[in-house]
């Protein structure tokens, strides 16, 4: 395989990905965390962070069919291969999901006040996930170029803040956030985790917005009743059956509903929206794309064991550790791999291969031990033959690169120097293009989130 490219021949050649390295190494003020000795155990389990350690494994071939044939074309692949491996998923990681609910409906309560110094019109909308407005319902803040004069293209953040508290301006209603003591308690009194930095994004023709993931479900193990998953408990059903969502899919089917509304304001471009989170809700953007073909573009960071990472690597964080841990975050059917990872039908290369041909970008930090960096590398370099088949450009190399020096092709990868999380390193280097031609939802006659 060849070696990868200079950042700027890279850059110059495929303009999409350097759309995604530009997003990330400009506005994101999640910065990575100072590299801490790495934990030789957690939950009681031991962890490795020893090459030599890490095992020999075989991953599942994403271009085999169940039946034993190989996928040689792009109709089989997503005709036959993509839903087998759509279904292997919901049925033995993140759960089964529903679509679009009938009862959904949107409040826009900000139709359009200018902000950020008069760099953007500003939209605020309660999304109500059922008829029942006391019921579970997410507030979706959007700023759009003031000066544009088409649809933008939107990059939608999964915070893990309220929006009142991941961007400064003060006319944003004011949040609420899970306290400590899981209780909803205001957001200017609790915790905050990243800022998110809009003025370049405007200045570039992109808009932005950004949800709280705790208005979807909550993240802690007793949190199903305040969630939108106990919209969709059967009578006499106090926990989702073992093949169905836990909270990652929950998060990801919330930006599903996101982008439904979306596609209902008209300053947007809801073909071109692209979707970013950091760590698990790394995880969760990498199935929300994989799931949604509608998004059209991937940025994951720090997404680790359960995301972008291999699970049959034994290297950081590990499957066991995972359902010790954040069980609730998973289909209870995840619980039976923690000691049999290799039993699994499916891994992270499968994962990223259900993105393509969209761009996704992996970011990660070469101190981020626990999750597991060269895992998310190698994860990358084995979907590329199905970037391939799809007429895009995969890593296109078995050699990692070294922090600081970016793979932009369709299928991406950054790694920062530090630990884990985003960095917010004005890249001058990297600027925004205008043909950004992977920037596209899949074109596929199947679409896994239907809406």
């Amino acid at each position: 395989m060849r070696g990868s490219l200079e950042s700027n021949r890279s850059c110059l050649t495929f303009p999409s990905l350097r759309l995604q390295s530009a997003l990330l190494l400009t506005c994101c003020a999640m910065r990575g965390q100072t590299a801490a000795a790495p934990a030789a155990v957690v939950a009681g389990i031991p962890a490795n962070y020893e090459e030599s350690a890490a095992g020999t494994y075989t991953l599942p071939d994403p271009l085999v069919l169940a039946n034993g044939k190989s996928v040689r074309n792009a109709k089989t692949w997503y005709q036959k291969r993509r839903p087998e491996i759509v279904r292997l998923f919901e049925e033995n990681q993140y759960g089964r999901s529903p679509g679009r609910p009938a009862g959904m409906s949107f409040e826009v309560f900000d139709k359009g006040t200018p902000a950020l110094d008069g760099k953007a019109v500003r939209r605020q909308v309660t999304v109500y996930f059922s008829a029942n407005k006391s019921g579970p319902k997410m507030d979706l803040l959007l700023y759009l170029p003031a000066n544009a004069q088409k649809p933008a293209p939107v990059l939608l953040n999964l915070s893990f803040s309220a929006n009142s508290t991941t961007v400064d301006d003060p006319g944003i209603k004011p949040g609420e956030i899970w306290g400590r003591d899981k209780k909803r308690v205001p957001a200017a009194g609790g915790r905050s985790f990243g800022k998110l930095n809009a003025a370049p994004f405007l200045d570039a023709g992109f808009g932005v917005a950004t949800v709280y993931y705790g208005d979807i479900d909550p993240d802690f193990a007793e949190g199903l009743p305040y969630g939108v998953r106990a919209l969709y408990l059967k009578p006499g059903q106090t926990e989702p059956a073992p093949d169905e969502w836990g909270s990652i899919a929950a998060w990801a089917w919330g930006l599903s509903r996101a982008l439904d509304y979306l596609e209902t304001d008209k300053g947007v471009d809801a073909k071109r929206v692209a979707i970013l989170g950091v760590s698990r809700l790394g995880k969760t953007v990498a199935w929300a794309g994989a799931h949604d073909t509608r998004f059209a573009m991937v940025i994951a960071s720090c997404s680790g064991e359960g995301g972008a990472a291999l699970s049959r690597r034994n290297y950081g964080e590990t499957v066991k550790h995972l359902n010790a841990r954040f069980g609730y975050q998973f289909c209870a059917n995840y619980q039976k791999f923690g000691d049999n990872v290799d039993r699994m039908p499916v891994d992270a290369n499968m994962l990223l291969a259900l993105i393509a041909p969209r761009p996704v970008l992996l970011q990660t930090g070469d101190k981020d031990f626990w999750s597991d960096p060269k895992g998310e590398f190698l994860a990358a370099v084995a979907a590329g033959p199905v970037f391939n088949l799809l007429g895009k450009q995969g890593l296109d190399t078995d050699r990692m690169p070294a922090a600081g020096q970016p793979i932009l092709h369709t299928a991406g990868y950054y790694m920062h120097a530090g630990g884990h999380g985003t960095i917010p390193t004005c890249n001058s280097c990297c600027r925004f293009s205008a043909p950004r031609k992977d920037f596209r939802p899949a074109k596929t006659s199947i679409r896994s989130e239907s809406g």
